[in-house]
């Protein structure tokens, strides 16, 4: 009994803290979230491809470290792993966004509201059974890592690059 109660409780904290993590992700870094957000709502299909590349960027290091046997390589490769997820939560805070922004358009939320609520319908997503798990889990993760990384690096879609310098001065003042 006291095993199913802690499998329920880390399962409660983790749905609490993951949009708390992309809210704060938000908070703290709002100009990397922008571009996120843009690259996500411009270029959805060069995020995903990005995300491939960034991804196979970190596999293949990861692998080669945990199969190592010393314990100092395995730890590393236990970094990469979260680094992987770190940069891909980033990511992940400038999809919540996209999803606040929509729903701004469908209803009158604050800001944070909204975004909280992207966050939320991320997360609910990907607990959907098969097809949040198999489907939308890994392609909103690959994507979200393209995301930030072309977030990271500054690269801006081409074909209307003014107007997202526009956006962005708007979400740094």
């Amino acid at each position: 009994m006291a095993d199913i109660s802690a499998i329920f409780f880390i399962i409660l904290i983790i749905g609490v803290a993951y949009p708390a993590l992309l809210t704060a992700w938000w908070l703290l870094f709002p100009a990397a979230v922008d571009r996120a957000r843009l690259r996500l709502e411009r270029t959805p299909g060069k995020s995903f491809w990005m995300g491939l590349v960034a991804f196979a960027a970190f596999l293949i290091p990861i692998l080669i470290f945990l199969a190592l046997p010393s314990g100092l390589l395995k730890f590393m490769g236990w970094v990469l792993i979260a680094l992987m997820l770190t940069f891909s939560s980033l990511g992940a805070a400038g999809l919540a966004a996209r999803f606040a922004e929509r729903l701004n358009r469908l209803g009158s939320f604050s800001p944070l509201g909204a975004h909280v609520r992207g966050a939320v319908i991320i997360e609910l997503a990907s607990f959907f059974p098969i097809l949040g798990w198999f489907i939308f889990f890994p392609l909103a993760t690959i994507t979200t890592l393209g995301a930030a990384a072309f977030a990271l690096l500054h690269w801006m879609p081409r074909a209307t690059s003014a107007a997202i310098q526009t956006e962005s001065a708007s979400v740094q003042a």
